[in-house]
């Protein structure tokens, strides 16, 4: 199939504004599932970054087989599992634990499932990124997560990363807990604590985020999500309000309204974002 996403981009600060049109994807993508085995992949359009042109670009392919019994093993470019996966990339409990758009690492995932659990660890040698590029952020990674349904409308995720040091990056890890629930047919909450710990300085910062959404009509969402992120050292803490709609107005349409304000602590003043994406899968 093929996956679109033009989108609009506004900021405002202070005195300061700006807008933007952009084509955020353009995406080719494929699958085979067949005998426990899964191939996937996707190609598509990078948008330009700073004074690089848009190009070819492939942020995941991998293959992955499953036995009859639960046990899994995959193998190529992915994102490792941790935590709460937002489709929101730029969450706190995403972009702040190096979980963002680009963040992919070539490893190997092993899995156990069962009625009631999900195990997944991860081992790699680096980000997939700086692999490619050779530009010196190449270190050992591994994420481990345990996801365990403890009721039919609740679920608990547990996890763990490593990354060791490299010239670009220091060493560091994280280690939090999330829980999902659903108190009504068109309610859900998930919430997610993390402790983030960087070496060289970087000190200890914990982030919280939290989304519950609802359905207030048949395919029209509406969100509310308070994310915040502690203070270290060599970086100030930060409060954010996200104000969302996601609207489903027919099969392989999403329209998504989101509106952003983030505080960096002890500045006084906010930085404001609204970002509409119109996304089609064809």
């Amino acid at each position: 199939g093929v996956s679109l996403r033009p989108s609009h981009l506004h900021f405002d600060s202070g005195t300061f504004s700006d807008s933007r049109n952009l084509l955020m994807n353009a995406d080719i993508e494929g699958a085979y599932r067949g005998h426990g085995w899964t191939v996937y992949g996707e190609a598509g359009r990078m948008p330009e970054i700073g004074s690089e042109s848009a190009k070819l670009y492939s942020r995941e392919h991998w293959v992955a087989f499953e036995s009859t019994r639960g046990l899994g093993i995959k193998v190529g470019r992915y994102m490792p599992a941790y935590g709460i996966h937002f489709a929101d990339h730029t969450s706190f409990n995403r972009s702040d634990l190096g979980f963002d758009k680009y963040d992919q690492v070539y490893g190997v995932e092993v899995s156990r499932t069962s009625d009631k659990s999900l195990l997944q660890v991860s081992v790699s040698p680096g980000r997939a990124e700086s692999i490619v590029n050779d530009d010196g952020g190449t270190s050992f990674n591994t994420t481990g997560r345990l996801q365990v349904d403890v009721g039919p409308n609740v679920v608990v995720v547990g996890s763990g990363l490593y990354r060791d040091g490299a010239t670009l990056e220091a060493r560091q890890g994280a280690a939090g807990g999330a829980v999902g629930f659903a108190p009504w047919q068109r309610v859900t909450v998930w919430t997610e604590a993390d402790a983030h710990i960087r070496d060289g300085g970087g000190g200890t910062s914990f982030v919280f985020v939290n989304e519950t959404a609802f359905e207030a009509f048949r395919g029209v969402w509406f969100k509310v999500s308070p994310q915040g992120r502690t203070g270290t050292d060599v970086s100030p803490g930060m409060f954010r309000w996200n104000l969302g709609a996601n609207l489903l107005p027919r099969a392989h349409v999403n329209v998504s309204l989101d509106l952003y304000r983030d505080e960096v602590e002890g500045s006084g003043e906010a930085f404001k974002t609204f970002l509409a994406q119109l996304h089609m899968y064809l």
